[in-house]
């Protein structure tokens, strides 16, 4: 059951208030295709952390959860998670520029369009997610087992990136649309001799959301399991898909450093796993969820950053096998 008096207005000052802030980012702020700086994206990922951590603030203080006070702690938990796993999606969406060769002044456009899509998408599958959970208690169970699954696979499953001439989606749209040979600015369509032609930066666009797609598979059920209630989840998916734009600009050359993030995270979804499959005999509280997720999450990025600042010195030649 739902104890937060959330309302049709709540939703819609929190929509309003997001349409906003993404028609200020394209319309204003790059409104023409430009390279996004370091300094730039550290900005806005700082403000976009900010104006997360003011709506847990708010989620804490107000009265529509004065019956439910850990409806902040699980935002929190869940912006966590969602955060942390979408650093795997950053690498692969570097993976994807690198081989479609998009410049550098093109990749906010896609990203931005690319994230609209996916705001769209997970909404749809966190709305039935919820309902289904609500309707039938034993899924939990199977989210569960699918996320220790998860987890193990992180660990000793194939890292290679998705393949862009396998993607069916991307092979239809060839098939349906005539294309161009060469990016025509940051145009997703172009008319040439009166008809219509995608251009390779769509094709772009179309693997970042089915990328995005396969990112929420995992990520979904992992924040169903902190929480069940709808505002919560959608919100903290909505902070973290929104940070993630900038995010990709700051990590994307810095992700090789960050060598120990898997084992993190995998730790994360086995934990989460377990805590679905004990509810109904264990009930862990958010506020202890969250301390062992952000342990977790940030015990294998400062190893991994000590182990960046301190690389393992190459072995020397042992000088008794010269003879």
């Amino acid at each position: 059951m739902l104890v937060s008096t959330i309302t049709a207005a709540h939703w819609t000052a929190f929509l309003a208030s997001i349409f906003l802030f993404l028609a200020l980012d394209l319309g204003v702020f790059h409104k023409k295709g430009r390279v996004v700086t370091f300094k730039e994206a550290l900005g806005w990922t700082a403000l976009w952390f900010c104006i997360a951590m003011g709506f847990s603030a708010w989620l804490a203080y107000s009265p529509s959860f004065a019956a439910s006070p850990g409806k902040w702690q699980e935002f929190l938990a869940g912006y966590l998670v969602e955060l942390s796993l979408s650093m795997d999606n950053v690498f692969v969406i570097a993976l994807i520029f690198q081989y479609f060769k998009v410049p550098s002044q093109y990749q906010h456009r896609v990203l931005f369009w690319g994230i609209l899509g996916a705001l769209g998408m997970r909404a749809i599958m966190i709305f039935t997610g919820i309902q289904l959970v609500h309707e039938f208690h034993w899924l939990l169970m199977v989210f569960g087992v699918f996320l220790i699954y998860s987890g193990f696979k992180m660990l000793t499953g194939d890292s290679d990136p998705p393949d862009p001439e396998k993607n069916p989606i991307l092979r239809m749209a060839r098939k349906v649309f005539p294309m161009t040979k060469d990016f025509h600015e940051e145009h997703f369509f172009i008319r040439h001799e009166q008809n219509l032609m995608i251009t390779p930066l769509f094709l772009v666009l179309i693997m970042v959301e089915t990328t995005d797609l396969i990112f929420a598979v995992d990520s979904i059920p992992a924040i169903i399991a902190i929480s069940q209630d709808l505002f919560i989840v959608f919100t903290s998916n909505v902070f973290a898909i929104l940070g993630l734009r900038s995010l990709y600009f700051v990590l994307a050359n810095a992700l090789k450093y960050f060598t120990y993030l898997k084992y993190g995270l995998a730790a994360v979804l086995v934990f989460i796993g377990i805590k679905m499959l004990v509810k109904d005999w264990v009930e862990i509280q958010s506020f202890t969820t969250l301390i062992i997720i952000g342990t977790l999450l940030g015990t294998s990025i400062i190893t991994s950053l000590l182990a960046a600042r301190n690389p393992t010195p190459p072995a020397s030649p042992d000088p008794e096998s010269k003879h």
